[in-house]
């Protein structure tokens, strides 16, 4: 028979500033790093039906997927202080969570 363990966390309040202040930074890089996805896809779709003769269709801006996205962490890590506080592994899995989003 296996047995799991359940541990409760009771942090101190500064424990608990800290780990808000995490979640809310991890919150904004991962709305930025999704809403990057939704615009490239809304600029590079054209509709079915559209004619293309008479306009050319430009050149297609680079597909933000997760290793460019991932690539990109050391410029917000230099860009914006408080976001190397974080665990260099917490960032990395939060844009595989979002992988599959599109």
């Amino acid at each position: 028979m296996r047995t799991a363990y359940q541990y409760k966390l009771r942090p101190n309040k500064e424990q608990i500033a800290t780990i808000e202040m995490w979640l809310e930074l991890l919150r904004r890089q991962y709305n930025y790093r999704l809403s990057e996805r939704f615009s490239w896809w809304s600029e590079n779709r054209y509709p079915v039906n559209a004619c293309t003769l008479v306009m050319p269709i430009p050149q297609l801006r680079d597909n933000p997927n997760y290793y460019s996205q991932k690539r990109d962490l050391v410029n917000t890590k230099d860009k914006f202080s408080e976001y190397k506080l974080i665990h260099s592994q917490v960032l990395p899995r939060l844009h595989k969570t979002g992988k599959t989003c599109l």
